[in-house]
């Protein structure tokens, strides 16, 4: 990985898409740090679009609360973006209603089997606000669990049909045809007209965990916050570049290299 100042002309960069959980956020907190630099790019007119495995309700407060163009939650599962004109909150899922419910439905039977299977790790806090996926905790609100423990959880949800992501703090398994990097190539087709791979140069991605690693892959200009470095060897794909700070002072310093404020 080069260092985020050898990404050649900044000032080309048309929008920033970036994970949630220890990119944006630090020790679990969005700090006043990292939201004034996603504001300020708002307001510099770059798309600004958070590509999260966090949950739908969630997802609904962010598309409305946030200085944000859209959001893609769930790994992939859908996008939101909050339409001012009309004053409401748009919904664009992958899987139709009738799909995600039986998906649903198998949840139970198989976070019952991780849960026997994988000691200390938890049902994730927010699984009461996904519609499409199971969230299971390694390192969020239980003690922290090694890798090994996260990559036992994703073989067993595999071992059910499902796909798994790792996250720095969950571990994500779903049924539906989609990951980050699809949900976003369509979220930039049909609100922005953009070609992802046309516009790949103008566009930054930044992350920290396995279930990045598809856009790391993709991107030009992927970028890594420093505690990347936490999945060295584990990474399917890793970042271009690397910020020097990390978590959301990382996000921080990219936001301010991009407005050339530093």
């Amino acid at each position: 990985m080069k260092p985020l100042t050898e990404l050649s002309d900044p000032r080309r960069i048309r929008g920033l898409l970036f994970d949630i959980d220890d990119t944006l956020t630090t020790d679990g907190r969005l700090t006043a740090e990292a939201y004034g630099a996603m504001e300020r790019l708002k307001c510099a007119g770059k798309i600004v679009a958070p590509i999260t495995g966090r949950p739908a309700g969630w997802c609904d407060h962010i598309a409305r609360m946030w200085p944000v163009d859209a959001v893609v939650g769930e790994n992939g599962a859908f996008y939101f973006w909050h339409d001012a004109s009309a004053r409401r909150l748009r919904k664009r899922y992958i899987d139709s209603d009738d799909e995600r419910a039986r998906h649903r439905a198998r949840f139970a039977a198989i976070a019952r089997r991780i849960l026997a299977e994988v000691p200390g790790c938890a049902l994730a806090s927010d699984q009461t606000y996904r519609e499409n996926d199971l969230a299971i905790d390694y390192c969020e609100d239980v003690a922290p669990l090694p890798l090994e423990a996260a990559e036992r959880i994703a073989g067993l949800m595999r071992d059910e049909g499902l796909n798994a992501k790792i996250s720095s703090i969950h571990v994500n398994g779903w049924f539906g045809r989609y990951d980050k990097l699809a949900t976003t190539r369509l979220l930039l087709e049909e609100r922005f007209g953009l070609r992802l791979d046309a516009a790949n140069a103008e566009l930054v991605f930044l992350g920290d965990s396995p279930n990045d690693a598809p856009m790391f892959a993709f991107f030009d200009n992927s970028i890594g916050v420093a505690n990347v470095a936490r999945f060295a060897g584990r990474l399917a794909a890793a970042p271009k570049y690397v910020t020097c700070e990390v978590a959301g002072a990382g996000f921080a310093e990219l936001a301010s290299f991009l407005l050339g404020e530093r």
